[in-house]
């Protein structure tokens, strides 16, 4: 790329921010959104995008505007602030706690889900009970999913099963 007629002084000071900037991490959208227990198809369905476009928005370098990261905080419950932070700062107590505790009620929830003894129930229920009331926005949080059984390292997925038209294909030779 060549520069005619341009102020050398304003190249070099554009050059330096984009170098500077350039691979250092903007935020740490991918570290909270797992702290909260939530998955990448969750919040994408929550912010009306696709996986794979969320996907690339955790990217800690990638660069998007600030109205995005405002969907984002609002999706994942946390200060905006947490989510800029340097990398090499610990997030802040409260939202440390908040995942914790979010990441409990989970578990919790999976036990009173599958808890067939009346005691095992009842402990469950005291501890969401506890636990809305240590903090009550915990009343919307589902369990964790739990589907089936646990693949073996050597099995494939049902994904792995499925047929593709040969339509899929022209699409990548073209």
């Amino acid at each position: 790329m060549s520069i005619v007629n341009c102020d050398t002084s304003a190249v070099d000071n554009a050059v330096r921010v984009h170098v500077s900037t350039a691979g250092q991490p903007l935020h740490r959208l991918a570290k909270v959104r797992r702290l909260q227990g939530l998955s990448r198809r969750v919040v994408a369905r929550r912010l009306k995008t696709e996986v794979a476009q969320l996907k690339e928005q955790e990217q800690p370098t990638s660069d998007m505007p600030l109205s995005r990261l405002y969907e984002w905080q609002r999706v994942l419950e946390v200060p905006v602030a947490e989510l800029l932070v340097e990398p090499d700062d610990p997030l802040s107590a409260p939202v440390l706690e908040r995942a914790r505790l979010v990441r409990v009620m989970k578990t919790v929830l999976a036990i009173l889900e599958e808890a067939r003894e009346l005691p095992v129930r009842r402990m469950a229920e005291t501890l969401v009970d506890q636990l809305t009331e240590m903090m009550p926005e915990l009343e919307g949080i589902g369990p964790w999913h739990a589907v089936g059984r646990p693949r073996r390292r050597d099995e494939l997925g049902v994904a792995a099963e499925r047929r593709l038209s040969d339509d899929v294909f022209l699409d990548i030779i073209d």
